[in-house]
């Protein structure tokens, strides 16, 4: 899995967290629809300011991430395609749930890349909705550096988040705080004021349930599949509802 953690596939069971591997390309489509759907001004668009702290994470350029923005606000004139938000769902092998974001250009050029990598590993892509009744849609904001429980609680409380998760040192530590979509704008700012250090903020898919996968030709499977989704030029996220064993953990360790 080039190096990613497979102690980050068990905390969050299974989400195959793909960022790291994430093109300038995929980075650059997320900041032209954020300043699109919005004002292009980071300032005023918290959806663009955190595609851009992304894109910055990445390694994206500064030229690259102003081109976008400029893109999405339209005053680049170079025929840019237009962009739309897709999700597609369905099913990989052992029939876990699989749930993809995606921004195209091109719906069939897209169903048909996602139908290939589906059904190249025994999965198939499914009807819209077949699968996202499992999942709920929440924000999630990663604190790092030094942190003190009693004083997450109080800026939770003020913030309205939901809940908090501690990670394991091989996972980067720190700590992921949950919300509501509504509230991750308003909590992202609480947290901010309380001196907390934010590292990441996203919205993301979380499995209400989870399937947990027992044999190993199975499991090399899905990954492989989720893998081939992840880079493809117009998938911006992978989510799935499954949990590996602690024997495959240890094998795939």
């Amino acid at each position: 899995m080039g190096g990613r953690k497979w102690q980050s596939i068990k905390r969050q069971k299974a989400r195959v967290d793909a960022q790291k591997g994430k093109t300038t390309t995929q980075l650059s489509r997320a900041i032209i629809v954020a300043a699109r759907q919005g004002i292009p001004d980071p300032a005023g668009n918290f959806q663009l300011r955190t595609a851009i702290e992304k894109a910055r994470a990445a390694g994206v350029p500064n030229d690259s991430i102003d081109r976008a923005i400029a893109k999405g606000a339209g005053t680049y004139e170079d025929g840019e395609s237009n962009y739309e938000e897709m999700r597609y769902e369905g099913y990989g092998p052992g029939g876990v749930a699989v749930l993809i974001e995606a921004l195209t250009d091109n719906r069939n050029r897209t169903a048909a890349d996602l139908r290939a990598a589906f059904s190249k590993k025994g999965g198939n892509l499914g009807e819209t909705g077949c699968v996202s009744w499992m999942f709920s849609k929440k924000g999630v904001i990663r604190l790092e550096g030094e942190l003190e429980e009693e004083k997450l609680l109080e800026a939770l409380l003020e913030g309205e988040g939901e809940r908090y998760e501690w990670l394991d040192e091989e996972d980067g530590g720190g700590v992921e705080v949950f919300s509501e979509v509504s509230q991750l704008e308003s909590l992202n700012q609480v947290l901010q004021n309380h001196g907390f250090a934010i590292a990441e903020t996203e919205l993301r898919w979380l499995p209400e349930n989870t399937m947990e996968i027992a044999d190993p030709d199975q499991a090399k499977a899905l990954m492989q599949m989720i893998e081939t989704l992840e880079f493809l030029d117009d998938v911006q996220s992978v989510t799935s509802n499954f949990e590996l064993t602690e024997e495959l953990l240890a094998l795939a360790g």
